[in-house]
């Protein structure tokens, strides 16, 4: 079974990708958040970032070859800004952490 064919995988993947959505529609009113609003939505930032993280790292360790060619391919992309995947992380959290 291919890597992308696990019924996990793509589960995590519609999972992250439809938390992520809801969270960057939520981001769009962080400016009128009081407190304690802007720590819940960056403790929810935080864990949907380690959630991602370690769905990567899924993709990392396989030994399936699309999954080491999407790895290639996202070092090679983000490599043309000067970026890896872990800085791409640490600068997608900064603008939360204001």
């Amino acid at each position: 079974m291919s890597f992308f064919d696990s019924e996990i995988v793509q589960q995590e993947a519609k999972s992250l990708f439809e938390d992520y959505q809801n969270l960057m529609q939520l981001g769009n009113r962080y400016g009128k958040f009081d407190r304690e609003g802007k720590i819940m939505f960056i403790q929810q930032m935080e864990t949907m970032m380690e959630r991602y993280r370690i769905f990567m790292k899924r993709f990392e360790l396989s030994e399936d070859f699309m999954a080491q060619m999407t790895v290639e391919q996202l070092k090679t992309q983000l490599g043309q800004f000067g970026m890896t995947p872990s800085k791409c992380l640490i600068k997608w959290a900064r603008p939360w952490s204001g």
